[in-house]
């Protein structure tokens, strides 16, 4: 790779990998990320089909971003080389801020990792996060997949349990269970469509970089229907403004002035259900602020020095808000 003799580049690229299994919906996914109203200017996009002729990459070409392709053949076994060149490629020409590389179903995410950290490549590029998506059918049926439908789970930091409108809505919560369980270092997200926010998708906050923003949370019903949490206009009460989603998705706020509870909080937050998958915002404990970032099952603290009182929003999948918000009102000292 090019670079200034002696010198590190100014900024490493931000790596994004999706996996997942043949049909679950990664192609879905990328155009998700490529639909949001974001400066994609400086993200290069790196398709890997296993057959000779690229159809993703002709349903993403009008995305904005630059898509490059890799074909007849597997980034995880007979294309790892050219993966490596096309990454070396990919820095010397463009400089992207972000690469996300959509692998084929049949890619192994244990095999493609360590290009990624190579060394002509660490320099330059950071894998921040590997996403698999998983088809919530695959899951009930997973014992007839083999090891590659497991290695692509294992290597997973962020799960995407896809498609949960074409499951049976009481097998969602036993679904959500047991991959927690068989997979407890991953954050595991229920989608319909692949809707996610952002954030959540992205980058572990910073302390630069953490603001009091809103949770912009996708109704599978519309793309374009989308509820602001932090709209003072959402709802005229404090700790209950609801909105439920016609696919059983419940967006709801906790607005409190009162100090929390640190100890009683977290042990709150540690028993809630898997299906409340995310929660945002600060909160105010006796002698310190932290903002809150709870994405599917495991939970970030940084210190706060913003707003003073706690205000969080919350985003389940067919809960009760009403008992999720009493328990955290029993947080309150």
């Amino acid at each position: 790779m090019s670079a200034l003799p002696g010198n590190q580049p100014e900024y490493k690229a931000d790596l994004l990998l999706l996996a997942g299994f043949l049909g679950a919906g990664k192609t879905t996914l990328l155009k998700r990320i490529l639909s949001w109203e974001a400066d994609l200017s400086e993200t290069v996009v790196l398709v890997n089909e296993f057959g000779d002729i690229g159809i993703d990459g002709a349903l993403l070409k009008y995305s904005g971003s630059d898509v490059i392709e890799l074909t007849s053949g597997c980034i995880c076994c007979t294309l790892s080389a050219d993966l490596h060149q096309s990454l070396k490629r990919i820095w010397n020409r463009f400089k992207p801020r972000r690469i996300i590389i959509e692998s084929s179903g049949v890619a192994d995410p244990q095999s493609i990792a360590p290009v990624l950290t190579e060394p002509g490549i660490r320099p330059y590029m950071d894998h921040k996060k590997t996403v698999t998506v998983l088809d919530a059918d695959y899951w009930e049926a997973r014992e007839a997949f083999g090891p590659l439908f497991y290695n692509q789970l294992e290597m997973a930091d962020l799960i995407l349990l896809n498609k949960i409108d074409l499951a049976k809505q009481e097998k969602i919560p036993r679904f959500l269970k047991e991959i927690h369980e068989i997979i407890p270092g991953s954050q595991v997200i229920p989608t319909i469509h692949c809707g996610i926010d952002p954030e959540s998708l992205w980058l572990a906050a910073t302390p630069k970089t953490l603001q009091l923003m809103p949770i912009r949370f996708f109704h599978p019903i519309s793309s374009n229907r989308n509820t602001d949490l932090s709209d003072p206009h959402h709802s005229d009460r404090e700790h209950d403004n609801i909105a439920v989603d016609a696919r059983h998705y419940v967006t709801f706020s906790f607005q409190e002035p009162n100090i929390v509870d640190e100890t009683r909080f977290k042990k709150f937050i540690s028993n809630l259900p898997w299906e409340v998958f995310r929660i945002k915002g600060p909160i105010r404990f006796a002698d310190h602020a932290v903002m809150l970032n709870f994405v599917g099952g495991k939970s970030e603290w940084t210190p706060w020095e913003g707003e003073s009182q706690t205000q969080l929003a919350f985003i389940g999948w067919n809960i009760n808000p009403e008992e999720i918000l009493k328990k955290a009102a029993s947080c309150i000292k």
